[in-house]
């Protein structure tokens, strides 16, 4: 897969995606994540990627110039995702739907935003990570790469992983223990060192469900309610 991002900061991206699972995934090919310095496109000696606005107000724009003279160079991979508040919500369905694909590309906007023209003539779609304010879209591109990434098959090592993560089944994630068995009197429930796997795996689900009836009930009424088999699990182990 091929990500391409579009920034002024692009150091801030380099360091992230050289570190842990996506490094190793990208030295190794699977994920070939470039980064596009916008600030390469101005001819100005202050290498100038910002005016003030139409109209006054408080704050800077993000020029057209520079972003569209960038995406013209490079040719990126389409989608080319605007990052900001406006934007549709990002979640797991959408970092699914990415990691099908073949590529896309990422537009971190600053300041005050960006040129509505760059809206409505260049970019593909907009995304937001949250419905807060953050100083530019390099931190939700982290967040989106790391996000889409870890579905691709191989980075993860072990496939599993990702498709047991909250999230992934429309659920919370069941809680997890390690050694040691007994930690300060608490102790693992007896289920997980039973050898039945057939019964953790039971249980497993279980704990999901009651974990996000109780936290993210929203997330149950997304999937229409509890089934007769969500119901069952539940009270095999007392719980719900």
């Amino acid at each position: 897969m091929r990500i391409d991002v579009f920034t002024i900061f692009p150091e801030m991206i380099e360091q992230f995606v050289d570190h842990s699972v996506l490094g190793r995934a990208r030295r190794s090919g699977l994920v070939d994540v470039r980064t596009c310095d916008i600030r390469e496109q101005t001819d100005d000696v202050h290498r100038s990627v910002d005016d003030s606005p139409y109209g006054g107000g408080a704050g800077m724009v993000m020029s057209p110039g520079p972003i569209f003279d960038s995406v013209a160079r490079v040719d990126p991979p389409r989608p080319l995702i605007l990052l900001g508040p406006g934007g549709d919500r990002f979640d797991q369905a959408c970092a699914s739907d990415l990691a099908a694909s073949a590529g896309f590309s990422l537009l971190c906007g600053r300041y005050e935003g960006v040129d509505q023209r760059v809206r409505d003539h260049l970019v593909d779609r907009e995304l937001s990570i949250g419905d807060y304010v953050l100083g530019g879209g390099e931190v939700a591109a982290m967040a989106m790469i790391e996000a889409v990434t870890r579905l691709i098959d191989g980075v993860m090592g072990n496939d599993d992983s990702s498709t047991e993560e909250s999230f992934a089944s429309g659920l919370l994630e069941y809680p997890h223990y390690t050694r040691p068995a007994d930690f300060r009197g608490w102790t693992v429930p007896d289920v997980l060192t039973s050898g039945d796997h057939e019964r953790v795996a039971r249980w497993r689900r279980a704990m999901a469900l009651d974990h996000t009836l109780r936290v993210r009930p929203d997330l149950i009424d997304s999937r229409g309610g509890l089934s007769s088999d969500d119901r069952a699990a539940l009270d095999e182990f007392g719980l719900g």
